[in-house]
């Protein structure tokens, strides 16, 4: 994996640096948004067949992966997919998305927060919820927010790599390890 992050990497910041240098007509959350379309099409099973086959010309896979996004493509857009599959790099797709979303909520100051619960959350306590998790993380958070029985109760809260774990579950693992140290 960390292998496909540095492959990865160049080409998300130059995308990202062509999506700041462009936002006149693409704002960065429209970017993003298409850049993460992009990455689910590359991700799909016959499109990650139809790119390796050496059968296949780079202008019909390139016109088979345009017709099967939903939103329109801009000129960059279109190079960087064919950039892409010049190099034989379309499966980089996904984690060029996922290292375009890091760069986009970095320039924003803000970041994603993967929160678990045991229960659903109401929107009350989900912003009740955001306001903590906001002044612990010191930035602005958009949550994913899943629910887990497994937990027993209470959330944990996963925001790049920290982890804020309040779950019942993680108190009696942490009890057991106690008791069986």
């Amino acid at each position: 994996m960390a292998e496909l992050a540095t492959i990865a990497r160049p080409y998300a910041e130059a995308l990202f640096r062509v999506a700041k240098e462009n936002q006149t007509a693409f704002t960065l959350a429209s970017w993003s948004a298409l850049v993460s379309e992009m990455a689910q099409v590359a991700s799909h099973v016959d499109v990650k067949e139809l790119a390796h086959n050496p059968r296949m010309s780079n202008d019909l896979v390139a016109d088979t992966f345009f017709s099967a996004l939903r939103s329109p493509l801009n000129d960059e857009a279109k190079n960087f997919v064919n950039m892409l599959l010049e190099n034989g790099r379309l499966d980089l797709l996904p984690e060029i998305a996922q290292q375009f979303l890091v760069l986009k909520n970095v320039q924003e100051g803000t970041a994603d927060a993967d929160i678990t619960s045991a229960f659903p959350l109401s929107s009350s306590q989900l912003s009740e919820l955001l306001t903590t998790l906001e002044k612990k993380f010191k930035r602005k958070l958009n949550p994913s927010v899943t629910v887990d029985s497994s937990l027993i109760g209470g959330v944990r809260v996963l925001v790049g790599d920290e982890v804020f774990d309040t779950s019942v579950r993680a108190r009696l693992q942490q009890m057991h390890a106690a008791l069986v140290n």
